[in-house]
């Protein structure tokens, strides 16, 4: 089995969704031995955005493409072989100001690729990441569950389904900034939800 786990916070230390992300892949790999895991944090990764000059290397056929162009397009190349290669794939997805980071924003940029990780058929989209099983730990400072707030679960689980990821399990700890009851809670309730997705 191959692990891949993304931490999309912006904190390299201290973060709460790093550290269920953390629990996720212990508790799965623990009931697979062997299992490899692969990291990424993109605080301390960064993966360089999608701009202009990213646009003009990935419009530009491979063959065409200068030296700069092919090495931005390889960026890309490695983030989304490492999405193709994992069984199971684990996202730990912080909150910011409503909605997903711009870390994990440019992720997504970097794996979403047409003729890849999706194509466009007769009747739309048609996600390519098939077979595969993805968990989701969100950290938030107050309680969006379920509430017009929640921008950023909705991103998550369109952007997972168009590109084939569509067995997904959240985790969920909220109010961490309502004071150390409140952390206490979040961090038990999530604890708990983990050890019932994972048992």
């Amino acid at each position: 089995m191959n692990i891949l786990q993304i931490n999309s916070s912006a904190r390299s230390t201290g973060s709460e969704s790093s550290r269920l992300a953390d629990a996720l892949v212990a508790k799965i790999s623990a009931a697979n031995p062997g299992a490899a895991v692969t990291r990424r944090d993109l605080a301390t990764q960064p993966h360089p955005v999608l701009d202009e000059v990213a646009l003009q290397a990935l419009f530009t056929p491979a063959d065409q493409r200068n030296a700069d162009q092919a090495a931005r397009v390889a960026l890309d190349d490695a983030l989304i072989a490492q999405v193709q290669a994992a069984d199971v794939v684990v996202i730990g997805a912080p909150t910011y100001n409503f909605g997903i980071t711009a870390q994990l924003k440019t992720w997504f940029d970097a794996i979403a690729r047409a003729g890849v990780t999706f194509k466009y058929g007769p009747t739309g989209p048609v996600g390519l990441l098939t077979g595969k099983k993805v968990y989701v730990a969100l950290s938030r400072g107050g309680i969006h569950r379920d509430a017009p707030t929640d921008t950023q679960l909705a991103h998550i689980k369109m952007f997972l389904s168009f590109v084939g990821l569509t067995d997904v399990q959240y985790v969920f700890a909220e109010g961490l900034g309502m004071g150390p009851e409140a952390v206490a809670k979040a961090q038990s309730q999530a604890e708990a939800e983990i050890n019932a997705i994972l048992v």
